[in-house]
């Protein structure tokens, strides 16, 4: 997204008086509260007969572009906006107020329905059509059969000392990407072949280790084409290009059989018999291995409990982890690269051989927040809700635009610019990220449904970011990366990063 300019917060300003009123107004309980105007009333792109509100998206319609969507929405139509569903898709109400955000969000929070990835959880409600009750996973489920399931994994998914288990294998990880990193460069110090590549292996091989038990030798420079390794990454990449195609795009496959339905289902399946076959490989390592409670890592642990329980949180780690960590990844190398005087301070902080690092923490919040690697949240409302002037009803998809509140001026002072000392400073200066709307920044999500997988994917970063700064000064020559929001923020390219060698 661009910079929002001044007239944008001038159609703010004159939404205060509803803003004040309605943002303060809790879930609809009694019939004492009073009511809204219609959901039908709430303002969006015009629409036409049968394919409704496509034309505004299509090449040269005004929201033709994804990334400045959600500014141009604001501008046009305030902080609330309706989206019509057509072709088997929902209707959607977008908000891009971050106390309004917060009202639906924090009474949504007991058991939340978060949906997202329709077409996955059609294949595991299909595969489990026979035992309706069995959990297919935190992805898919939703109610009493998802809290189960989340009740069952919490305590070994969050355990801190669990985590650390993963500390010495990841830092390994790390200086082996590293040693790729060098052997990839050019004469002029970049890296030959496709950088999100690199980035997908270095995420998989550290995700790989939590979730299948052990090292998948992806950074191997010799994996052959047809390696299950190789055909994992690519499994993945693949499913989220077919989330995206069946699931936030509109799409027939509800109805009809599509050709991207079927091929979907068998990314899926495809993705289901990986994870076991690397399971199983892992299964055959623990056997004969005597270990305490404490020395066993997450996948063990599942094991323990049930092996479908593991094979679904293997399956949905993978989901969930190679992406989003990958990008999160090259966003903050770019930012570092274009902001020179922060990665000099991140390095002095990483040579410095103190084990607590505040720097290297607030400088991936600030990536985050700045390049965030998911535009926002969804819900299905629970209950009626007035919003914002607007009453919605039970069932209706809400979704929460902290993308484009992560980069307001309404929340943060400087908010395109790079600063991770915001996350440091003392209350009293105004750059203190705690002067900004608490849901303004959401990139774990909230609540109940939050990312269970939060600590292992800090760690993750944390490990690798240092592991390259100690070696390399990142630089960046030519515009800006091309970002292609999906089901993803995809940093698409072209991919200017310079790794010189640190000068020792």
């Amino acid at each position: 997204m661009r910079a929002v300019g001044k007239t944008v917060y001038a159609v703010a300003a004159t939404k205060n008086i509803i803003r004040n009123v309605a943002v303060n107004s809790s879930a609809i309980n009694t019939s004492e509260n009073i009511q809204g105007k219609s959901w039908t009333e709430i303002p969006g792109p015009s629409s036409l007969p049968i394919i409704g509100q496509m034309l505004h998206f299509l090449p040269g319609g005004e929201l033709s572009d994804p990334v400045k969507m959600p500014e141009i929405l604001y501008k046009r139509y305030g902080p609330i906006v309706r989206f019509d569903g057509k072709f088997g898709a929902p209707t959607l109400i977008f908000l891009l107020d971050a106390e309004a955000a917060a009202q639906v969000l924090r009474s949504e929070n007991w058991m939340p329905i978060r949906p997202g990835f329709a077409s996955f959880e059609h294949y595991r409600k299909l595969k489990n059509k026979d035992k309706p009750n069995e959990p297919t996973g935190l992805i898919t489920d939703h109610g009493d059969v998802w809290r189960k399931f989340r009740t069952t994994v919490n305590p070994i998914m969050l355990q801190p000392k669990t985590i650390k288990l993963y500390s010495h294998i990841l830092a390994e990880v790390a200086t082996d990407m590293v040693a790729r990193m060098k052997s990839k460069r050019n004469e002029k110090n970049m890296i030959e072949g496709k950088f999100d590549v690199e980035m997908n292996l270095w995420a998989l091989e550290s995700i790989g280790v939590v979730a299948l038990g052990g090292r998948l030798n992806c950074l191997d420079q010799n994996l052959p084409e047809n390696s299950p390794a190789r055909k994992l990454i690519q499994n993945v990449h693949e499913i989220f290009k077919m989330a995206d195609k069946l699931d936030f795009k509109p799409s027939l496959w509800r109805h009809i059989g599509t050709p991207n339905y079927y091929k979907a289902m068998q990314c899926y399946e495809d993705q289901t018999n990986l994870s076991k076959y690397f399971i199983n490989q892992a299964r055959e390592k623990f056997q004969g291995t005597s270990k305490s409670d404490d020395e066993k890592g997450i996948l063990e642990k599942l094991l323990e409990i049930d092996e479908k329980i593991a094979v679904i949180m293997a399956t949905d780690m993978l989901l969930a982890g190679v992406d989003t960590a990958a990008n999160t990844m090259t966003a903050t190398f770019y930012l570092l690269a274009k902001n020179p005087e922060k990665q000099k301070k991140l390095r002095e902080e990483i040579l410095s051989g103190n084990e607590n690092k505040p720097y290297l923490k607030a400088c991936i919040k600030e990536s985050l927040r700045v390049m965030p690697v998911v535009s926002g949240n969804i819900r299905i409302a629970s209950k009626d809700y007035d919003i914002l002037g607007y009453r919605i009803p039970k069932n209706m998809h809400v979704t929460f635009g902290h993308q484009f509140l992560s980069v307001s001026e309404q929340h943060y002072p400087k908010p395109r610019e790079y600063i991770p000392e915001r996350w440091l400073v003392d209350k009293s200066d105004p750059l203190h990220y705690r002067n900004a709307h608490p849901f303004a920044f959401n990139p774990f999500g909230f609540g109940v449904r939050s990312c269970i997988g939060r600590r292992i994917a800090e760690l993750e970063v944390e490990t690798f970011l240092s592991k390259v700064i100690e070696n390399f000064e990142i630089d960046w020559t030519g515009p800006p990366p091309n970002v292609k929001p999906a089901a993803l923020n995809y940093i698409v390219g072209p991919y200017n990063f310079i790794f010189n060698d640190v000068k020792k």
